[in-house]
């Protein structure tokens, strides 16, 4: 259940309502595949009088809108209790609670063989199945946990902090750009506004000479502001917490995935994007590697207007179009072209896909699997709920830790003259989670690549064991944010 204060009560929002109107095609749920959610409630509540409407709620939408299977999970958690009445049709409540926890309802067998809601045991827990056409909300912070490689943190800052950070960044925000990259030989821009930031001014010039995004050197670096050093000891405490519970509670024996750092996550580089009216989007994409490393977490904070963060499975050769979709990478996504478009459209839709919700002032934690195992998104939307500061607007901050064992100057070069970029192979089964160095200036605006190609290796801890001992040439490190202050 979460605990953000009073439950306020709402209806369905048309996302969630469609997805309880949705039904599989088989002949159980035939004959209620197309009444309403009025209807559904109230033949559940008719059924199970002693259960609270709310809760009957969390239940149908966990079942996808099938009253014979909420009435058979209704049922199974307590059969003396809740057997089926005999009653009327009650009338539902013209408002609904909000959703609490579909774990807590979804069952499932406890080692003793007795049945268990899903969040008592999260390590035991099995894969969330979505199914083909279906997005699947999530609002409970149980639920992602246990159903995406994702923490949430709702409510994470003091109102006012909250709220001075978010008037520093919209200010801030007039100096954000677009940036350009190469598709399909055609040249697009970016569908939202960003900045990299960094500690201090001497990294400055590091960014704008050596370090490059997407096989192009980004010339928008701006210095961290105040507020956002301030804030950022919080998250650095914050992020390592979930990612000590992550590995207790989720991860095989309680161990940190192989190439996870076992330091104390640092950032030292962030990304702030813009986001402005609801058509403003970023696709499916996963994050790039290259100064991050393998299995890398990354914090994100969002302020402002509410969006969706969708999240689908990466699956064998489900990247027939991998090279386009990993220009999204940072940012570079959601294209112009009717093409890639449809193609990610038809991945996302053919599996199914999951779809986090990111209220203002919420920290969303990206743990050590999800780039390897997951692409994610902020799709378009069809309108927003205005925020009484942002207006229509939604700022989000990425903090990154780019590894000192990963600077520029250490990196393979391409024949083409820049640096190589680090991915992990996730086509082929054969070659799936091994890591590579390959060209990428393709993907640059007005830029030929190479075929400059070199498997990776890395020590148990996600370091780079390197071809040659570095010694000549000791790069400078980023400054760790708080350490800033």
């Amino acid at each position: 259940m979460e605990a953000f204060g009073p439950r306020k009560r709402r209806r369905l929002s048309p996302a969630e309502e469609a997805g309880v109107g949705r039904s599989e095609a088989s002949s159980d749920q035939e004959n209620h595949s197309e009444e309403s959610t009025d209807i559904k409630l109230a033949i559940l509540m008719s059924l199970y009088p002693n259960i609270k409407q709310d809760d009957i709620l969390d239940v149908l939408v966990s079942c996808e809108g099938s009253v014979d299977a909420a009435s058979s999970l209704l049922a199974s958690q307590d059969p003396a209790e809740n057997a089926p009445t005999s009653k009327k049709r009650a009338i539902p409540s013209s408002s609904f609670g909000i959703q609490t926890s579909l774990s807590s309802h979804v069952l499932t067998k406890g080692k003793d063989g007795s049945l268990v809601s899903i969040n008592e045991g999260m390590a035991g827990r099995k894969p969330l199945s979505t199914k083909k056409g279906q997005t699947l909300h999530l609002y409970a912070p149980e639920d992602v946990a246990a159903y995406t490689p994702c923490t949430i943190i709702h409510n994470f800052l003091p109102p006012e902090e909250a709220n001075t950070l978010l008037v520093e960044l919209l200010e801030e925000s007039q100096h954000f750009s677009r940036y350009e990259f190469q598709l399909f030989n055609r040249t697009v821009q970016s569908p939202h506004t960003t900045s990299v930031y960094v500690s201090t001014p001497e990294e400055y010039k590091q960014q704008t000479s050596e370090y490059t995004y997407g096989g192009t050197y980004r010339s928008n670096v701006r210095q961290a502001t105040p507020q956002l050093r301030t804030i950022s000891r919080k998250v650095q405490e914050r992020v390592n917490e979930e990612i000590q519970k992550r590995i207790r509670d989720v991860y095989p024996d309680g161990k940190k995935l192989k190439y996870q750092s076992p330091k104390q996550w640092r950032p030292n580089a962030a990304f702030v994007n813009c986001y402005e009216g609801p058509s403003e989007s970023v696709g499916y994409h996963s994050d790039e590697l290259t100064y991050l490393g393998p299995h890398p977490v990354i914090g994100s904070l969002s302020l402002g207007v509410e969006r969706e963060f969708r999240v689908r499975r990466v699956v064998a050769r489900d990247d027939e179009a991998d090279a386009e979709e990993t220009a999204g990478s940072c940012g570079k996504s959601s294209s112009p072209s009717k093409e890639k478009d449809q193609r990610a459209a038809a991945r996302a839709d053919a599996q199914g896909q999951i779809s986090i919700h990111l209220p203002h002032n919420s920290l969303l934690v990206m743990h050590a699997e999800m780039q390897e195992e997951w692409k994610h998104a902020i799709t378009p939307a069809q309108t927003v709920s205005p925020h009484p500061i942002a207006g229509n607007r939604r700022i989000n901050i990425t903090y990154r830790w780019y590894r000192d064992s990963l600077h520029p100057r250490y990196i393979p070069q391409c024949r083409c003259g820049t640096h190589a970029i680090l991915r992990c192979a996730q086509r082929k089964q054969e070659t799936r989670g091994r890591y590579m160095w390959m060209c990428y200036a393709g993907f640059a605006s007005g830029k030929q690549g190479c075929s400059f190609f070199q498997w990776a290796e890395f020590d148990d801890d996600g370091d780079p064991l390197w071809d040659r001992q570095i010694v000549e040439d000791v790069a400078p490190i980023l400054t760790n944010f708080s350490a800033s202050q």
